[in-house]
């Protein structure tokens, strides 16, 4: 209202200032005129002919002016009032707008408040609900709500086991599929083209005698030759009951072959005394180090190897009469050469590389016997003291896991070792350490939640699970697998690899009467 009363005055003002301007236009026109009479009057005094027609020149001009300066103001005026009634018109447009938005936004003001007081309202009675359903279901179920927290995780957590036991599930049936088939191609392949038999041997030797009359005459008088035999090799000579034989006992393989030869060549040369027997032992001992040497450089030959140091080949031959659960070592270390070349060159890594490292990966064994330390550790000692290169040494230290593989040809002579060493026949236990190995499986397997039976299988390479269908689910067994393989990883000692195997059957019994 205010702004249209405003408008109203401003109007007037204009028109009033319009008038005034015409008024005072009119009053400056006519003193002109005046003066231009008495111009005129004067002109005509001093020049009678010219004056009335200047004259009327004059009043014709000023009429003239007068008439332009009308038209002019009348336009201005025109124009002016027409800019007032847009301005007017557009001023009152928006006034109209600005009341109508100041209408809706009153309207919706007024519906916000409404829905917000509604809504607070309403979650006030959600709280309550929520308040009594909580009450209610505290009371029907027996449980507080940490309670029913605590058996909502653990669903969730059961729930979460199952997804990721399917989803692991998926994971190793699909990478089965697109590895398994190579895997196997490749290493039995190198199986196949290198495996070697293996005779197993123990710690004493018995040496056939042509008859009893021989025990006398090797133990000799008040046991002299015997004595002599036994201090110059190193060796127990076991003189029992047993008849045409004699048993030799050494932990030392060498020692005891130097003990078998020297005795055979002995008792074929029928001259046993002190002196015979030193001069015999010595004979025997250049002839073993000869068989070590050409043990050695046959083993170079075999795996096609050269350049390698002279005294790394005495260690080679020494090998030769050393074993490992059985296992030669001097012919486990050639069928490790063999396969790690097998799986480099399938694998496009160094071969030459490959099979040296495989074949010197055992070489501390061959002091053990001599020299503190395990046999890593010696082996590595004795590579750099040759002056092998970094990766055989790498190889040596790692090919046990004693430190984390860094190159390719540590990770194939990993798993030629293996493959060696887990091969059917390849390597023996003694009877108590087996069962023990036996009875320590079957406790872990059964430790694990769930189990009802278990039993070992194929020498302990195998474990069968036979697990509680109320229990354990389908999806739950590969998870039971994957923990029993990592506890037994982790708190058994074994050769090769145990397969474990759970096992899931759900009977349905009824009776037809």
């Amino acid at each position: 209202m205010n702004t249209a009363i405003w408008t109203v005055i401003v109007l007037v003002g204009i028109v009033l200032g319009a008038l005034g301007g015409y008024l005072y236009r009119k009053n400056i026109a006519e003193k002109e005129i005046g003066s231009a009479e008495d111009e005129a009057t004067r002109i005509i005094n001093e020049a009678i002919k010219s004056a009335e027609a200047k004259k009327r020149e004059s009043l014709v001009e000023a009429k003239e002016e007068i008439y332009r300066a009308k038209t002019e103001f009348e336009r201005e005026t025109k124009e002016r009032n027409q800019d007032l009634k847009k301005q007017e018109r557009r001023l009152t447009q928006k006034e109209e707008a600005i009341d109508h938005k100041n209408e809706v936004l009153e309207k919706k003001e007024e519906k916000l408040n409404r829905k917000i007081k509604e809504n607070e309202e309403l979650q006030e009675e959600i709280r309550e609900v929520k308040k009594n359903q909580m009450e209610m279901l505290e009371k029907i179920s027996g449980l507080t709500v940490e309670d029913a927290k605590k058996l909502i995780i653990d669903q969730v957590e059961d729930d979460a086991r199952h997804d990721a036991a399917i989803k692991l599930k998926d994971i190793e049936r699909q990478l089965k599929e697109d590895s398994d088939k190579m895997a196997r191609e490749i290493i039995s392949l190198a199986i196949q083209r290198c495996a070697a038999d293996h005779v197993s041997e123990a710690t004493v030797s018995v040496v056939p005698l042509p008859n009893d009359e021989m025990k006398g005459r090797i133990i000799g008088r008040e046991g002299r030759n015997i004595r002599t035999l036994e201090t110059l090799t190193g060796v127990d000579l076991i003189i029992d009951d047993t008849p045409e034989a004699i048993t030799l006992s050494s932990f030392d393989p060498v020692r005891r072959e130097v003990a078998r030869l020297s005795l055979e060549k002995l008792i074929l040369d029928g001259r046993i005394h002190p002196a015979r027997i030193e001069e015999t032992v010595e004979k025997s001992r250049a002839e073993v180090e000869s068989v070590i040497k050409k043990a050695g450089e046959s083993a170079l030959f075999e795996v096609g190897i050269h350049g390698v140091h002279p005294e790394i080949v005495k260690l080679l031959g020494r090998m030769r009469y050393r074993t490992s659960y059985g296992q030669n070592v001097l012919n486990h270390s050639i069928e490790v050469a063999h396969i790690a070349g097998l799986l480099a060159s399938e694998l496009g890594a160094d071969v030459t590389m490959a099979k040296r490292a495989g074949l010197l990966h055992d070489i501390g064994k061959a002091v053990t016997h001599e020299m503190e330390g395990s046999h890593v550790n010696l082996g590595v000692d004795i590579a750099k003291k040759y002056r092998e290169s970094q990766d055989v040494i790498h190889a040596i230290q790692a090919h046990h896991g004693d430190v984390e593989a860094q190159s390719v040809i540590a990770c194939l002579v990993q798993a030629a070792d293996a493959i060696s060493a887990a091969r059917p026949g390849a390597r023996r236990e003694n009877l108590e350490a087996y069962i023990k190995r036996l009875e320590k499986l079957e406790e872990l397997a059964s430790s694990m939640k769930g189990v009802d039976k278990c039993f070992a299988f194929q020498a302990g390479r195998e474990v069968r699970i036979i697990v509680k269908p109320e229990e354990v689910k389908d999806e739950d067994m590969i998870l039971l697998a994957r923990e029993l393989s990592v506890k037994i990883e982790n708190e058994l000692s074994y050769p090769g690899m145990i397969k474990v195997h759970v096992v899931r059957e759900t009977r349905a019994v009824d009776y037809a009467k």
